[in-house]
């Protein structure tokens, strides 16, 4: 059953020198290892003839453990089974951390957190002066959504260092878990905070200073209460230096029904699609519904609908199936059924992998509405960006190996990008950077119905484990 995972060459001279492998027997087996597993020769061509068969055949994954540690990591919840509900610093969350930096100090990864709650659990290489290797996601969730999302990347990052660990393999690079503080905006409106600011997020840090939650705590108050941010000028040690990792690799279910639609194990991501977030702000006369009559009305509420509208126009004109616009917020004051709304107020993301593009939808919206509080005799007070964010691209070197990874594990796969954003779109900024999606069930996400099942989370790990081994070799 071994013999799969060799790629046809590497296979073909492993029949051929049959006898030098069994002559060869007292070879470094951590050396024998490295080059099985990732493919990449570490001594000169005419010793790569060293394999250890019983490494290739150990390369599994705890799949009954993983599964049992997602149902575990889903407790920790504010509320019931089967939602998941895990808000920034809030008592289930800082549970949620111990358990996860319980499982890196028994996979034993030494620990490090920094000033807002970034974990950082590592695998030190035999050449630990090279820059790391890094992987990993979130564990945060929105309010009743699933078990899935970044769980898999951070439970399934740590399972992959155990797969490597059981095989015998030795990172030439130091290999690192990353658990990002909230990659949600669900608690401050920031979303991936952790991964903004190891970015050197300068604006964000400052941000922080006077932000408050919906119950008015401040963000240095809930951290405090964490155990983190115990000294605001702690907050500059957060940046990362770009540079500070060789590469950085997420696993992640796929948010989107293209891979089990297709039946495609693995997909490969070659972009991040960046968003843009817009709050717009209307002010009407209002009056009684029924006392003032149609053509003396200044309606905020129809501003903000018919400015809805046009963003949905907006995106279509782009000419791309990758130009995405949402009105996720529309609010109305007084909301009163028999009140003729004074106020309107709108939050639009609109998102794409080319940014001039997306840019394009933001401009023409602000001038759509312009033109719609002149014509409704309504004030436009507000439109404001709140953030317009960059996309990013997958460095080759790694989609390559991600690829390389799945054809020798006899795994399919396919190129794609990923409509949703997550922490990789800011680790581009400081590394090269690559996503593993896996299928989950219809595509669902950010709700209890989302699911992944334990085999394609298992394919992920594998894949993920394969190129780590390359990417650390490298």
């Amino acid at each position: 059953m071994f013999l799969k995972f060799f790629p046809t060459p590497l296979l073909f001279l492993l029949l051929c020198s049959l006898s030098t492998i069994l002559a060869d027997y007292d070879a470094d087996p951590t050396r024998s290892t490295m080059e099985q597993f990732s493919g990449y020769p570490t001594q000169e061509p005419d010793s790569v003839s060293s394999f250890s068969v019983d490494a290739v055949s150990s390369f599994s994954v705890d799949a009954q453990g993983l599964q049992k540690q997602i149902d575990e990591l889903s407790n920790f919840s504010d509320t019931p089974s089967p939602s998941v509900t895990r808000i920034l610093y809030s008592k289930m969350d800082v549970f949620a951390r111990r358990y996860i930096k319980n499982l890196m100090g028994l996979s034993g990864l030494s620990i490090r957190e920094d000033a807002v709650g970034n974990i950082f659990g590592r695998w030190e290489g035999y050449e630990p002066e090279l820059t790391a290797v890094a992987t990993g996601s979130h564990i945060d969730a929105i309010p009743y959504s699933g078990k899935y999302d970044g769980v898999v990347g951070v439970l399934g990052a740590i399972e992959a260092i155990n797969v490597l660990r059981r095989s015998g393999f030795k990172p030439r690079r130091s290999l690192e878990v990353i658990l990002f503080t909230s990659e949600e905006p669900t608690r401050f409106g920031i979303s991936c905070l952790g991964s903004r600011l190891l970015a050197g997020n300068e604006a964000l840090m400052k941000s922080l200073e006077t932000v408050v939650d919906s119950q008015n705590i401040s963000f240095f108050d809930a951290a405090r209460a964490a155990g983190y941010a115990n000294d605001e000028e702690d907050l500059p040690s957060v940046f990362l230096k770009k540079g500070s990792y060789s590469a950085f690799v997420e696993l992640h279910i796929e948010q989107g029904p293209i891979l089990e639609e297709e039946g495609i194990s693995i997909g490969i991501v070659t972009a991040i699609a960046a968003p843009a977030s817009i709050k717009v702000d209307f002010e009407g006369n209002g009056g009684h519904a029924g006392a003032v009559l149609m053509p003396n009305r200044n309606d905020a509420g129809l501003a903000a609908a018919e400015l809805a509208l046009a963003v949905e126009k907006h995106v279509l004109e782009s000419g791309s199936i990758d130009t995405v616009g949402t009105v996720g917020i529309l609010e109305l004051h007084p909301g009163a059924i028999n009140s003729i709304p004074s106020k309107s107020h709108l939050e639009i993301d609109t998102r794409d992998i080319n940014e001039m593009r997306r840019n394009t939808v933001i401009e023409k919206t602000h001038q759509s509405a312009i033109t719609i509080a002149k014509n409704r005799g309504v004030r436009l007070s507000e439109f404001k960006i709140i953030n317009q964010d960059p996309p990013a691209l997958s460095d080759k070197s790694i989609t390559k190996a991600m690829q390389a990874a799945s054809q020798e594990l006899n795994l399919s796969h396919k190129l794609m990008i990923s409509r949703a954003y997550h922490d990789s779109l800011f680790m581009a900024r400081i590394s090269p950077m690559g996503m593993i999606f896996i299928p989950c069930y219809k595509g669902y996400s950010h709700k209890p119905e989302e699911y992944a099942s334990i085999e394609d989370i298992a394919n992920g790990v594998k894949v993920l484990a394969l190129t780590l081994t390359k990417l650390s070799l490298y």
